[in-house]
């Protein structure tokens, strides 16, 4: 299982000997309400998300998290790895998942019970003249079910605030979404915009209203970018 990170580990290692003009580093965080994640609260929790990737014209390597600020919820904590490539609106790529917090080795790779989940991915991310997104994934490591889970959303604007509506899927019988077959698990509204804090600077911020009709859970979410 190894095997499936050396390319990544190889292409980090790559990535130094790239155009210095050409190469792209970018990182943030963002503090959310609660961590609702494909229609699932991961830890019931307000939490601090970080983010750091690395690009060079259409490919892109990443690294993020998600840490519950209640002590109690470290259970849900998550680290991800991702690379992927972009090639104009579509995007192929790979997840790794990560619970640091489950009790298992970083470096258990083991298809039942370890420390990681797999998921291959494909987007199609819209164009100017059709700007609905597709976004499909699906789970072919240390996951029994290998779930497979579809997104589609739209974007339009609202009296200047960019908003966005999508319907997300598991396709079958699935622990990893809670899904006896096809079920929506999520549909979700979400609006974003910047507030003007000095006259160089806006502080971004977001909310999305989120239904899983198959747990019959709503969520409302509130998130701030830095």
């Amino acid at each position: 299982m190894k095997k499936l990170l050396a390319p990544l580990f190889l292409t980090l290692a790559l990535a130094w000997s790239l155009p210095a003009s050409a190469q792209e580093f970018d990182f943030g965080a963002d503090l959310v309400s609660r961590y609702v994640w494909r229609g699932i609260d991961f830890g019931e929790s307000a939490s601090v998300q970080p983010a750091l990737t690395f690009s060079y014209e259409g490919l892109e390597i990443g690294t993020w998290a998600s840490y519950a600020t209640n002590p109690g919820s470290a259970d849900a904590n998550e680290h991800d790895l991702w690379i992927g490539y972009s090639y104009g609106p579509l995007s192929l790529g790979v997840t790794d998942y990560y619970f640091p917090n489950g009790g298992v080795e970083f470096f258990d790779f083991s298809d039942e019970g370890g420390a990681h989940v797999i998921e291959p991915y494909f987007s199609f991310n819209g164009t100017d003249a059709f700007p609905a997104t597709l976004y499909v994934a699906y789970n072919i490591h240390n996951d029994p079910d290998e779930s497979l889970y579809i997104n589609a959303s739209m974007p339009f604007v609202v009296g200047g605030v960019d908003m966005s509506f999508g319907i997300g899927a598991s396709a079958g019988e699935s622990e990893w979404y809670g899904t006896d077959g096809f079920s929506i698990i999520d549909w979700a509204v979400s609006g974003s915009k910047s507030i003007p804090i000095t006259d160089k600077y806006e502080l971004p911020v977001s909310i999305s209203y989120i239904m899983n009709p198959t747990a019959e859970k709503s969520f409302l979410v509130f998130g701030i970018s830095l």
